[in-house]
This record gives structure tokens, C-alpha cells and sequence, in this order.
């Protein structure tokens, strides 16, 4: 079953409310029974691929900040069972609940526990799952918007029950979120035509962070079709940056990646830095101002500056948004189901 599918504009749009509706909805599930025994998690183990992997940095980094010994790893690690993984509770994220190799790692959990994390309800790997929370069903685009900011929240609110956290940071994301992506397509568009030029992006940042730079680089791939890639901040210090030119570099970052972006343009190169720290913009420096939030909402409002760049290079190198061009039918239970994608625009890796 799919979840209802709408156009990239119509997830950004849709973002502020659906975002709110989500946290409420996941905060009602947390405090169900079923649930109760979350406290007692210790060494969890979340799993994914594609798009649902990347967002799992964001609990690993919120979880590890409360001592909680937290691990990702991409589903097909993890298909042929558990072995040699110290976990006592498998949590997999796939927002529509097919994506076949998260569904073969739960089949091959053996006695493990396990939670779902998905958007689409009923589905195959909720059937599989012990336990499970969704987004509530939220309508989502074909390059994911709704799809996997919601996912984030989701997963946020799901390692500060395991913490035992008491805040709750998701209180008016909303406004957060229209702020961001206003400031995102100011700064976006004195540069997008020479973004647009590019032959590749690399996007760079550390911690929870992680999460928004592999989703950018993922976004980039699917949407303008701009070969990119995620590094962490200190890998791509030692040797990674050396291949700049002609390239664009989105920077995440408050501390080291401040003086990356300002390395990086300094010479020549177009830098786009997403930062709560007051930078000015120079001609090779274009800069979105973050409110300072903690972690998980500042891994949204980052992806929100990452679906205003994406949909500005779409146009710029006339790439329509909702085509994509290979269909891999062993990625999803049942093969491509038509409801998932645009016509004429199949499945590239969203999970």
C-alpha cells in the first residue's frame, strides 16, 4: 500500500502544518503502554536505506548525548541476521514499510525485538514489527519533503523516550520553518544560475547534522541530477575538499565548518553555508541564518535550505522535479507499484 503522493512545492508547502500534526500524533503513540518499555532500551540499533538511513544519524547523535549506546547500519548489513551486533532492540525506518531490504532485516532479526518507524500504515514491515509509531499517513512527494523532515521528528521524539528526556523541542517548528525557507530563497537566488553550472556538489557537516548533509546530497542526485556527495566535517578536511572546482559546497555548521565555507570560497569557490553563527555573504559566500534550536529541528529547518536549493537547480538546469529515470523493482515488496511515482518517472533509491 502507498501512501497519497503530491508535488515537491506541495510537501514544502504542506511542511509547517504537516510537521505539527505529526509531533502531536507521535507524542500521543510514545504514550501508549505498549510503549512503556522504551526506558529500559539501552543498545538500540536502527536500520534503514537510502533516506531512511541518512535520518538515522539524527537519534544515534541525540541518543549518544544521553549515554545511550545508539548504532545505525544500512538494511542490507543487517538482512542476513544480527550477528556480531550487540542490540536489544532493531528499529527500522521505512517511511512507505516496503523497502525490501529492511524487510529482510526484520525477518532475519530471529528473537530481537523490533520497531517500525513508518509514514504508510498498514504495511508489510509494520505487519513483521513487534512494535511500531507512523507519521499518520501524511501525503508525500516523489523526492521526499514531508516524507522524511516528519521522519526526523519521529525519530527525535523516539530517542528522547528511550533517553528519558524531559524537553520537548518541536514546539513551534512551524513558524521556525517558514522563517528558514524564506531566508533559504534569498540567499538561494543571486547564485543559483552559477549553481546550476556546477558538475557536482559536496555537502559537508558533522554530528545530527550528518543526517541533513547525506539527505542533500541525496536530493541533489534525484531532483537536478548534480552528482554530489555527504562527508563529515574532518573527513572532508583531510583531503576530500582537494577536489574542488567547479563544484558547489554546502557547508552545515557552527564551529570548524564556518572557516571551511570561508577556506572554500576564499578561494573561488561557490560555498552555500547553513549556520546559526552571524557570517557575511561575500560573492563566493551565500548564507542562511539558522535560529538556534537543538539538534533534531535544526537537522529540518538544514533539509528545508536543501528542498529550496534543490528545487531552484531543478529549474535552472531544466530538470522537471518529479522525474526520475531508472526503476529498480527488487527495492520494493510487490516491484514498482505505480501509485509511488509519476508517470513515466520511476523509483531511484527512496526508502
Amino acid at each position: 500500500m502507498s501512501g497519497s503522493r503530491i508535488t515537491f512545492q506541495a510537501g514544502q508547502d504542506a511542511q509547517p502544518e504537516a510537521l505539527e500534526r505529526i509531533a502531536a500524533h507521535l507524542r500521543t503513540q510514545l504514550a501508549a503502554a505498549s510503549l512503556a518499555g522504551l526506558r529500559s532500551v539501552r543498545r538500540p540499533l536502527f536500520t534503514g536505506i537510502g533516506a531512511s538511513y541518512a535520518a538515522l544519524a539524527v537519534p544515534v547523535a541525540v541518543l549518544r548525548a544521553h549515554g545511550v549506546a545508539a548504532q545505525r547500519a544500512q538494511s542490507d548489513e543487517v538482512e542476513t541476521g544480527l550477528t556480531g551486533f550487540d542490540t536489544d532492540l532493531l528499529l527500522g525506518v521505512s517511511q512507505g514499510g516496503r523497502s525490501s531490504e529492511t524487510l529482510a532485516a526484520f525477518k532475519a532479526a530471529g528473537e530481537a525485538s523490533t520497531l517500525a518507524v513508518l509514514n504508510v500504515t498498514p504495511s508489510p514491515l509494520g505487519d513483521l514489527a513487534e512494535l511500531r509509531v507512523d507519521l499518520g499517513n501524511e501525503p508525500d512527494s516523489y523526492a521526499s519533503t514531508v516524507g522524511f523532515t516528519g521522519t526526523v521528528v519521529a525519530l527525535d521524539l523516539l530517542a528522547g523516550a528511550i533517553a528519558g528526556r524531559g524537553e520537548d523541542p518541536w514546539h513551534g517548528i512551524a513558524a521556525q520553518l517558514r522563517t528558514v525557507r524564506e531566508r533559504a530563497a534569498e540567499a538561494i537566488a543571486p547564485v543559483s544560475a552559477r549553481a546550476g553550472g556546477c558538475v557536482a556538489a559536496d555537502c559537508v557537516a558533522s554530528g545530527a547534522s550528518r543526517a541533513a548533509a547525506e539527505e542533500t546530497a541525496l536530493l541533489l542526485r534525484e531532483v537536478p541530477r548534480m552528482p554530489a556527495a555527504a562527508s563529515t566535517t574532518r573527513t572532508y578536511l583531510h583531503g576530500e575538499m582537494e577536489s574542488a572546482g567547479n563544484t558547489l559546497h554546502v557547508v552545515l555548521g557552527d564551529g570548524r565548518e564556518v572557516d571551511l565555507a570561508r577556506s572554500l570560497s576564499g578561494a573561488g569557490h561557490l560555498t552555500l553555508l547553513v549556520t546559526a553563527e552571524e557570517v557575511p555573504a561575500t560573492d563566493d559566500l551565500a548564507v542562511v541564518r539558522l535560529p538556534r534550536t537543538a539538534a533534531a529541528p535544526r537537522v529540518v529547518l538544514e533539509t528545508v535550505v536543501a528542498q529550496e536549493l534543490v528545487r531552484a537547480l531543478s529549474a535552472e538546469r531544466g530538470v522537471p522535479i518529479e522525474a526520475f529515470v531508472f526503476a529498480n523493482d527488487d527495492t520494493k515488496e510487490g516491484g514498482v507499484d505505480p501509485g509511488d511515482f509519476a508517470i513515466g518517472s520511476p523509483e531511484l533509491t527512496r526508502a
